[in-house]
């Protein structure tokens, strides 16, 4: 499917002609035929401005109750609406709730991708208490929801994707982590939530979310930090949790995973033996793109790492895609599954207190991010800083996917520096199984675990494995994890009291979700 960027601005294309990948699931778009691409001008004339400013709200949130959508367990409550950050940008969010939701765990989810990072992907395509159907126009419950364990927060950022709305010019991960500290400001202050203060917080992200994840944890971090010292006044954040699925987080260790992956992966090759020695070579040259990312590593300048990254993206992720979809390498390109959510949003939009259209793709967001090279940035350190903390923490990925390949992320994690290095690297995979059904392998090591989901694509909580159901294994690593344990295997059903395939309320625990900007 290639979607059209508000086609009326025909000098904008001519300009830019950013086309999108004819990928369903895509959360990364085609820039000047680059999948990952940089733009040649930032298109601030697609600023949104569809909407009215709220000067008398800034602060404060705006919500609709219980409109049915999405969350149909019997009576439990749910919000949709704004926290305005500004007079002019706001925050849409949807809120959610099972069960107890007084004493669960508050779980914010990020979606990644840049220009795409609404997490209604995550709401509507993963994880949340409803699934979006085949037909694209409807939802049917979702029996392995993370609400069952947790409250959710599924945040649409940053400003301008989704339905959130507003002129603030956020291109890095770092200012959208400030945006993200004053939304939980604004929601926890507000008399309907505050009672959340007291629960523990968690972080969960996916793709780019390799970068917002652990930066925006060191920063609820920091901000702590501040307010203890009496520098920053504010609510301070009980973050106890940090999950990263499929995520660009070591660019410089990364990359390499895509040439490893391409040649040999669990399924099938995914481009000639050539093509991969083409490829090698862009990688190791003298001007090539390790050497490119590594400068930008070192001097930190904006334009040098926004050239890596259109190099590296042009000269090493997308020649070695081949014919099949990168994110879910066993399917040629496009791979209709999951299916779309455009049409099921457009028809909830006015029930859920939407102000503004609802846009999948922002090319002035994406703009932004890629002028001052964010992509190419390292957030390992975060990483390292927020495990130390005593964070629990889990990276996750599916062996399906390309995009961000377990190749690459387990050399992440391989790279790690923190309390628990030595005892990871004394670890063996084991076999991680879920009703005794093997789901895939992972290791502990104190509070960081690792785990690769077999047969999962970049959006692990969307795909099921042998016998297992949609999302089922990642619903038993998620659960595991914000009971505070590490990662075990089960051998018979443990997880749910499911009749018939449907949530029984009386067992399901809260969800609050949200989606910023």
């Amino acid at each position: 499917m290639i979607t059209p960027v508000l086609s009326k601005l025909s000098t904008f294309f001519l300009c830019l002609l950013v086309l999108l990948r004819p990928v369903i699931a895509g959360q990364i778009p085609i820039v000047g035929g680059v999948l990952g691409g940089v733009p040649a001008i930032i298109p601030q004339e697609l600023e949104r401005v569809d909407v009215q400013t709220h000067l008398s709200t800034t602060g404060k949130l705006r919500i609709v109750e219980n409109s049915g959508i999405c969350e149909t367990t019997p009576g439990v409550y749910q919000a949709s609406g704004y926290a305005d950050i500004t007079p002019s940008d706001s925050l849409f969010w949807f809120f959610a709730a099972r069960e107890d939701p007084d004493n669960a765990p508050l779980t914010l989810w990020f979606n990644g991708g840049v220009t795409r990072c609404f997490s209604m992907i995550g709401l509507f395509q993963e994880n949340g208490p409803c699934r979006i159907n085949n037909d694209s126009s409807s939802v049917s419950l979702n029996p392995y929801s993370w609400s069952n364990y947790s409250n959710m927060l599924y945040i649409d950022q940053p400003i301008g994707v989704g339905f959130s709305h507003g002129n603030r010019t956020v291109g890095t991960s770092q200012e959208a982590a400030t945006d993200i500290w004053t939304f939980m400001q604004i929601f926890l202050s507000d008399s309907r939530f505050s009672k959340y203060q007291a629960n523990n917080l968690a972080i969960w992200t996916e793709s780019y979310g390799g970068h917002y994840g652990p930066t925006f944890a060191s920063y609820f971090l920091a901000q702590n930090a501040a307010i203890a010292s009496g520098s920053v006044t504010g609510i301070t954040l009980k973050l106890g949790f940090l999950g990263i699925g499929d995520g660009i987080t070591d660019p410089l260790i990364q990359y390499a995973g895509y040439i490893s992956y391409a040649a040999s992966n669990p399924y099938h090759p995914l481009v000639s033996s050539a093509e991969v020695n083409t490829v090698n070579e862009s990688w190791t040259s003298s001007t090539g793109c390790q050497s490119q990312i590594a400068t930008c590593y070192n001097n930190g300048n904006n334009s040098v790492c926004s050239q890596a990254q259109n190099f590296c993206n042009s000269k090493v992720l997308n020649p070695l895609a081949g014919v099949f979809d990168v994110y879910y390498v066993l399917s040629r390109n496009p791979d209709p599954y999951p299916p779309d959510i455009t049409n099921y949003l457009a028809s909830v939009a006015s029930e859920i207190g939407a102000e503004s259209t609802w846009l999948e793709t922002s090319d002035v967001v994406y703009a932004n991010f890629a002028m001052t090279g964010d992509w190419m940035r390292n957030s390992r350190p975060d990483v390292e800083t927020v495990i130390d903390a005593g964070v629990r923490t889990i990276v996750y990925d599916g062996d399906a996917d390309y995009i961000l390949n377990f190749n690459g992320v387990e050399a992440m994690v391989d790279a790690l520096n923190t309390t628990f290095t030595s005892l990871y690297k004394q670890q063996n995979f084991e076999t991680y199984t879920v009703s005794g059904q093997k789901a895939g392998q992972f290791k502990n090591a104190g509070l960081f675990s690792y785990i690769r989901i077999y047969g999962a694509g970049h959006e692990v909580p969307a795909y099921k494995f042998g016998n297992l159901a949609y999302g089922q294994a990642a619903s038993q690593f998620f659960s595991q994890i914000m009971s505070n344990q590490s990662l075990s295997s089960t051998s018979h059903a443990v997880q749910l009291n499911v009749p018939q395939g449907l949530i029984s309320a009386a067992f399901a625990v809260s969800c609050i979700i949200l989606t910023l900007c």
